[in-house]
């Protein structure tokens, strides 16, 4: 029978090296899990996506489409548009270096033929004679069932704000859930020195404090995602 002998340093090694390997794999379990649950929340309805010659003519909106979907839940058959509108010159300003903006998001119960809109969010920026920052952050609209009910959550992010500066930017999260209105509010994260950064803080509204622990996780976890600055317009 031979016997192995491995030196004490080297088995001090290959244990350090095992705790590792094995931090590392449980960190990648972790994050596979995370995707699967997001992708699961994500997908419990089925969402069709609409242009402006599908979306039925009894629905009224401004601006641009940004996104239009539909889906059916327990609430019915819904219709979501976010839309932009393009920067145009303010009214009675002072010159015409001032220039206004609007976001919108609809949302619309059919039934047959005809359509009730049952909520809308309406954000702007007027008279803004320097950078204007008034746009839906890419893939951050969602439509959820994070608690299960058969009751759709809309998710929608943006930013708004008029600024020559490189200060922290305004930025929401608004949510919906049948009619109710859910909120984060707070600032983008900007770096101002090789180690300082400034901004990124948010606060829940207390629709959102008394919601299922499953919203605020989501919103948490959308907010961690977009708060460094990116200055895009």
């Amino acid at each position: 029978m031979s016997v192995r002998f491995e030196p004490p340093q080297a088995s001090k090694t290959l244990a350090v090296m095992q705790k590792a390997t094995n931090s590392n794999n449980m960190k990648i379990i972790g994050v596979l899990v995370s995707l699967i649950l997001t992708q699961t929340c994500l997908a419990q309805f089925k969402l069709t996506k609409l242009d402006k010659d599908s979306i039925p003519k009894s629905i009224q909106y401004k601006g641009n489409i940004v996104e239009a979907i539909r889906w059916t839940d327990n609430t019915g058959d819904n219709i979501v548009i976010l839309t932009a509108t393009d920067k145009t010159q303010s009214k009675n300003a002072p010159d015409d270096s001032y220039s206004d903006g609007a976001l919108y998001a609809y949302h619309y119960l059919v039934s047959g033929d005809s359509t009730k809109q049952t909520w809308k969010v309406y954000d702007y920026v007027k008279e803004c004679p320097v950078d204007m920052f008034l746009y839906f952050l890419d893939k951050t609209f969602a439509v959820t069932d994070l608690n299960k009910d058969g009751k759709a959550e809309v998710w929608i992010m943006y930013k708004v704000s008029c600024q020559g500066d490189v200060s922290p930017i305004p930025m929401k999260i608004i949510m919906y859930q049948d009619n109710k209105k859910f909120a984060v509010r707070g600032t983008t994260k900007v770096k101002v020195s090789a180690t300082d950064y400034m901004g990124g803080e948010y606060s829940f509204d207390e629709a959102f404090k008394n919601a299922p622990a499953e919203f605020r996780q989501y919103a948490e976890k959308l907010w961690k995602e977009h708060k460094v600055e990116t200055w895009k317009q």
